[in-house]
């Protein structure tokens, strides 16, 4: 079966995907966060999800792009720290962006991840390099861009997209941390994972499981 669009079902899948996977990795994300940071993460982005799994769940009658805005509103009130209100400022921003679409193709999604990672580099007045999240979620825009432009469908278009976030995710390894708590140690980041970039790699493989089946 190819699957060609997302509809509110299918983003709101998509949502339940990511916090299931923020669930599964919640040890992961504490250790990583406790390497260079408050080690809170792997607390915050199940609460975060959680509120958004339980708003999407709820939403009725209207568009993906909607309801993806609003579910980052839910996560923005139920984990109000740093990392909570980056991501949640990367569902509203990108749910903005293709708010008025009644399904979400390649292109739609290429347009949601592109606004999703640009919201989080204005909050977080931060560029690519600098060992964030960004690092992870800007090649998955890119790769969603060029599966846009050669018309492929979402269910490929996001297991490439996926790929290339977890390959920003090792990239961002080598970055030295400019940020946050993280920033102190400066050059002891390099060569450590990001907690951030996990968590955008975790958000791209949370969309593309969700297409898969």
């Amino acid at each position: 079966m190819s699957m060609d669009v997302l509809d509110l079902y299918g983003a709101a899948g998509a949502v339940h995907a990511v916090r299931l996977l923020m669930d599964e990795h919640r040890d992961r994300l504490v250790a990583l966060d406790q390497a260079i940071g408050d080690g809170d993460l792997g607390l915050t982005m199940p609460k975060a999800f959680a509120a958004a799994d339980d708003y999407a769940a709820s939403a009725s009658a209207v568009t993906p792009g909607k309801m993806l805005m609003q579910a980052g509103m839910a996560m923005a009130k139920a984990a109000p720290s740093t990392m909570g209100t980056l991501v949640a400022t990367g569902f509203m921003r990108g749910g903005k962006a293709v708010a008025e679409a009644a399904a979400l193709d390649t292109s739609g999604l290429a347009s949601f991840f592109r606004a999703f990672t640009a919201g989080i580099m204005e909050r977080g007045k931060t560029q690519l390099g600098n060992k964030t999240v960004v690092d992870a979620l800007d090649p998955a825009a890119t790769a969603l861009e060029a599966a846009a432009a050669r018309g492929t469908d979402i269910r490929t278009a996001l297991a490439e997209a996926a790929t290339a976030a977890e390959h920003g995710r090792t990239a961002a390894r080598q970055m030295m941390s400019q940020h946050g708590k993280a920033a102190v140690f400066r050059e002891q980041t390099i060569g450590i994972d990001d907690p951030g970039a996990a968590v955008g790699a975790l958000i791209l493989q949370g969309f593309a499981a969700s297409v898969q089946t």
